[in-house]
């Protein structure tokens, strides 16, 4: 099932169950707890992120072509860092450039995020994937100078500036996606394609990251797992592709959809 979430005229947030035909009929009850279909079509005034976070965790050099092209060491354990909640963005809004705590540097990563159905901790590998609700795009943006030169050696204050965690457009439930771990992904920039993988290069495959993250920690419904980036991403380009007012960036991957936002500056 795809499940999208948005505000309705009457300015309800609502889920809905997407119909081939790009139509959705509504979802009554509770997304992380009993819900059905119901006959009543879906009115959709604006699309939002498919869900609203718990916790955000992600998880850095994932891919081993990204950790080659940053020269980084092959991580023992993943590599987890946080965003905030504030910081989720939705299908078509802006990525925002910020201005007052400036940032020159802002650069995109196409990640493959996991959505958590149910309470767990100490999960294993094997029963890892019972507790996903669903899969969608998300857009790590990073401000590399932040995140590398002033953020005192942690990458939270580059990567949790507001807008900087788009998500959608729909969540996927893993009956269509039994493997996480096989689906192409990339991301273009105006129509220019930068990077072009796919999900079974990750280091720590979805499964694996689940038993971690979830080891003597509890994960909440509504727990948002960013899985890392391919290679292709911007710091890495001679010259340095950044992120600048005007583009257009979309994430695309197999079997989800396109999520698509626009860049503009802070006011």
């Amino acid at each position: 099932m795809r499940i999208i979430r948005y505000l309705d005229p009457d300015h309800q947030i609502r889920y809905g169950a997407q119909r081939p035909d790009g139509a959705a009929q509504e979802i009554a009850g509770d997304l992380f707890g009993d819900h059905a279909v119901t006959d009543r079509p879906a009115r959709v005034e604006k699309l939002l992120a498919p869900v609203a976070p718990a916790n955000i965790f992600c998880i850095g050099l994932n891919y081993r072509r990204h950790a080659e092209e940053g020269k980084a060491p092959i991580p023992q354990f993943p590599v987890l860092f946080m965003k905030a909640t504030s910081a989720v963005q939705n299908p078509g809004d802006p990525i925002v450039l910020p201005r007052h705590l400036r940032s020159d540097e802002v650069d995109y990563e196409c990640e493959l995020a996991v959505v958590i159905g149910r309470r767990c901790k100490n999960v294993s590998r094997e029963q890892a994937l019972d507790y996903v609700l669903g899969y969608t795009c998300a857009n790590d943006v990073s401000a590399r100078d932040w995140q590398g030169r002033w953020g005192g050696s942690q990458w939270c204050r580059g990567k949790t500036f507001d807008t900087f965690a788009p998500l959608g457009p729909c969540l996927v439930t893993p009956d269509e996606i039994p493997n996480p771990n096989a689906l192409a992904i990339k991301l273009s920039i105006n129509g220019q394609t930068l990077q072009d993988w796919n999900t079974d290069d990750m280091i720590f495959d979805v499964p694996a990251l689940i038993a971690f993250l979830s080891g003597s920690t509890t994960l909440l419904p509504g727990t948002v797992i960013l899985t890392g980036t391919p290679h292709g991403v911007g710091f890495a380009r001679k010259p340095p592709r950044w992120l600048k007012p005007g583009d257009q960036v979309t994430v695309e991957i197999e079997k989800i959809g396109a999520l698509t936002n626009p860049v503009e500056e802070e006011a």
